[in-house]
């Protein structure tokens, strides 16, 4: 890794990691498209650094900021965090064997209907 390439990651871990914090997005509506764009990382391994990256306690220090407010539901993280665990390693192992061209498509669709959804709705 040269110096550019370590001050692109670290750009795109901040604003990540802003955006993560402030809105509860972050991996999939920054970092993957970032990785892909500025990085030309294939949608696999955007998605697969993606979501390595999740396994360390990234989101602990934006959860725990919510979690002095009070707005941490832990009924809903226990069941949450068990199905998602589930849904991860379902849609992985489905997604390893979709082209990374459609691959691409899907998620770039996936986030012009959420986008979408969210602008028009009352």
């Amino acid at each position: 890794m040269n110096i550019t390439e370590i001050l692109g990651i670290l750009l795109i871990g901040l604003i990540g990691g802003f955006v993560s914090g402030s809105l509860g997005v972050g991996g999939g509506v920054v970092i993957v498209p970032a990785l892909v764009f500025f990085f030309g990382m294939s949608q696999h391994q955007a998605q697969g650094t993606s979501l390595s990256m999740l396994v360390l306690p990234v989101v602990a220090m934006g959860a725990f900021n919510y979690y002095k407010e009070g707005y941490v539901n832990y009924k809903f993280v226990l069941i949450l965090a068990v199905t998602f665990v589930i849904g991860g390693f379902l849609g992985s192992k489905v997604s390893v064997n979709i082209s990374g061209n459609t691959l691409k498509k899907i998620f770039g669709i996936l986030l012009l209907i959420s986008g979408l959804k969210m602008l028009l709705s009352k």
